[in-house]
């Protein structure tokens, strides 16, 4: 795998600067699922503004997003707001606006991981997986799934035959996905990416036998290393149903076997 400067998801989440803190942004239809933008797509976009806010801290640190409505292809508005500026890490407010309404509001904290302490120990076990050769690959799915969502057309996805027993009719019930995800064009990872990885799975949900897509309703991200190169491993459960809504947790592990990024989402449960 190599990085490229032309990536297609650095074309994708690019920003033009309108202003000290406005933004506009033209996404990309390739990113959809089920209709609306994915938005893991969307938190790289927001991450790609607040670099240019303040090119000192490039990094997400920790990313809390409201998705207040669906976003679509096409033009999007894009308002900063600074809440505190230090030595080593920055917070902002950002949200992205469509046809004049919010789509999604976010708090961020950003850093620079290249000069943080390469101190990363952790009690959490990354996912025992089959080589990405043995696993099943999301991209000999239907062309009706692939209509349904492009994304995964974004990315070389291949699923643990352990998990993926949906994709035949044979959930496990237990609530677990797990798997390898890359670019699809090669492109290394990097902590943009690694926001946009954590919500690009199929639904948890999925393994429970419940097939329709599930909205998200907030997120919460942490990066918490610079990514090695190569594949990244990801491991997806769920714990609690309640209330019409489940939480969905991800992990994040790089090639270098480092947990490098975390996220817990709150969501609706899929409509039948």
């Amino acid at each position: 795998m190599s990085q490229t400067t032309a990536s297609e998801f650095s074309r994708a989440t690019a920003v033009t600067r309108q202003s000290d803190r406005n933004f506009t942004a033209d996404l990309d239809a390739g990113w959809k699922v089920a209709g609306a933008v994915n938005g893991g797509y969307l938190l790289g976009v927001a991450g790609q503004a607040l670099r240019v806010v303040n090119p000192s801290t490039p990094d997400p640190l920790v990313i809390s997003t409201y998705y207040l409505g669906p976003s679509t292809e096409g033009p999007v508005d894009i308002t900063t707001r600074t809440l505190r500026e230090g030595r080593s890490t920055a917070s902002y407010g950002i949200e992205l606006f469509q046809n004049g309404a919010p789509t999604i509001s976010a708090m961020a904290t950003m850093g620079n991981l290249g000069e943080l302490p390469d101190d990363v120990g952790t009690t959490a076990t990354p996912p025992q997986l089959p080589p990405p050769e043995e696993c099943v690959s999301v991209a000999e799915t239907s062309e009706d799934f692939k209509k349904a969502a492009p994304l995964i057309e974004r990315f070389d996805m291949r699923l643990d035959p352990a998990t993926a027993g949906f994709a035949v009719g044979k959930p496990s019930g237990r609530g677990v996905l797990q798997g390898w995800i890359c670019f699809i064009d090669g492109t290394d990872p990097d902590p943009l990416s690694l926001l946009t990885f954590l919500d690009s799975f199929p639904p948890v949900m999925f393994d429970l036998g419940r097939f329709n897509w599930a909205p998200t309703m907030e997120l919460t991200a942490h990066v918490r290393a610079l990514p090695a190169p190569g594949w990244i491993s990801a491991r997806l459960f769920t714990r609690n149903i309640a209330g019409g809504m489940f939480e969905e947790d991800c992990e994040l592990w790089d090639s270098a076997g480092r947990l490098v990024a975390q996220s817990r989402q709150l969501a609706r449960q899929p409509r039948d």
